[in-house]
């Protein structure tokens, strides 16, 4: 197997962000896909288009209904900052859902920060340089630095206590039955957003 230099991958992620689009964009995008009962990536199935109209649903509720605190706000504003956020989602991707419109507003609260969307199908290669335990899970976060074009951070697929909880019921049971990821629904519904704003916000430096 070849070894991907640091130079490959800088190449890389400049070939994605040239397929990215911005969340206005990808919003469109899935909103388009449920009036066709269709899904991004290389499998269409009715399970994925179903699971694209849900988290549809979801992202307008989060997109009106995320609040960030008074003074996080303000500490974001402030920063100055020259970075680009990019994310590697489907439409069928239930934590996706959850965790992008959040993101989207901490992006729009600073300047210094342009958000992008890339599908992961279409760019494997990069979701290969961010494997989760070796495997393509999403959604993920990368964090880049315009100057530098270095890779600063990376977050996902889930938020630290989502993760957390997941871990431990995989420990317990082997796998992630339906039931849990219903839980895991009420957790995100639950939790609105606020685990996704206090781990990005430290990564604002």
């Amino acid at each position: 197997m070849e070894t991907t230099t640091h130079s490959d991958i800088k190449q890389i992620i400049k070939d994605s962000l040239t397929k990215s689009m911005s969340y206005a964009e990808y919003r469109t995008l899935v909103s388009t896909l449920v009036e066709s009962n269709s899904n991004t990536g290389n499998e269409v199935t009715e399970a994925l288009a179903n699971y694209t109209m849900l988290n549809d649903r979801r992202m307008k509720r989060w997109d009106k209904t995320v609040k960030i605190d008074e003074g996080v706000t303000d500490s974001i504003k402030n920063k100055t900052l020259n970075q680009t956020w990019v994310i590697i989602t489907e439409s069928w991707c239930g934590d996706a859902a959850h965790v992008m419109p959040v993101i989207n507003k901490i992006a729009s609260l600073n300047g210094g920060i342009s958000f992008r969307v890339v599908l992961r199908d279409q760019n494997e290669l990069l979701m290969d340089q961010f494997l989760t335990n070796g495997s393509r899970s999403i959604a993920k976060l990368i964090v880049l630095d315009n100057a530098s074009e270095e890779v600063i951070a990376t977050y996902g697929p889930r938020p630290t206590t989502a993760t957390a909880l997941v871990n431990d019921y995989k420990a317990k049971h082997g796998g992630l039955t339906p039931e849990f990821k219903e839980e895991l629904q009420k957790w995100y519904n639950k939790d609105k957003g606020q685990t996704v704003i206090a781990d990005l916000v430290p990564l604002l430096g």
